[in-house]
This record gives structure tokens, C-alpha cells and sequence, in this order.
């Protein structure tokens, strides 16, 4: 298994000005669902999944910055397609990736 680095990540996420909303297993959420990080079994690598929701606009606009804000930091975020989320039973969320 990997090292997770959260506190790294956390830095590279708030240095585009984003934030981190919620951590589940190897799932990172930031603010507004725009993107979902994912740790991967490699170091210092995660899959950077888009919200299939979110405006084409934001994600240009915020792709390009958060992956070399990861390169600055000795991360590296890859391309992981999209996911979309759904209200599960109860509270609880459904997530659906697709590649």
C-alpha cells in the first residue's frame, strides 16, 4: 500500500484555492464536487476524476493549475475520467465512475 500524504495534497488543493470538504477511504472530495481526488497504489500519484455535473468552463480553468501545483509539490495528478454523484438510500451517496 501506499504512503498517503494528505497534508501535501491538502496544500496543493488550497493553493488553487480549493478546499478539502470530505476524506473517505481513498477518496478526497473537494468544495463544490468539481473534482474527486483518488489515492493510487504508487507514491505521490492520484487520479484526478471530474464531476460530470460541473461546468466544461471550471474544470478548464482548474485542471491545468491543480495538476502543476501537484508537479511543484512532487505529486503527480493523473487524468482518472469522470464520476457522478447520486443520493443512495437514506443519506447516504452513490458514486459512479466512468472512464
Amino acid at each position: 500500500m501506499s504512503e498517503r500524504k494528505l497534508g501535501v495534497v491538502k496544500d496543493i488543493v488550497e493553493a488553487v484555492g480549493m478546499s478539502i470538504s470530505h476524506v473517505y477511504e481513498d477518496l478526497i472530495f473537494l468544495n463544490h464536487n468539481a473534482f474527486l481526488l483518488q489515492f493510487t497504489d504508487e507514491n505521490n500519484t492520484l487520479l484526478l476524476h471530474s464531476n460530470q455535473e460541473a461546468s466544461k468552463e471550471l474544470l478548464r480553468e482548474t485542471t491545468a493549475p491543480i495538476k502543476a501545483a501537484a508537479a511543484e509539490n512532487g505529486m503527480k495528478f493523473l487524468d482518472g475520467g469522470s464520476y457522478r454523484l447520486t443520493q443512495g438510500s437514506g443519506e447516504s451517496l452513490q458514486i459512479e465512475f466512468f472512464s
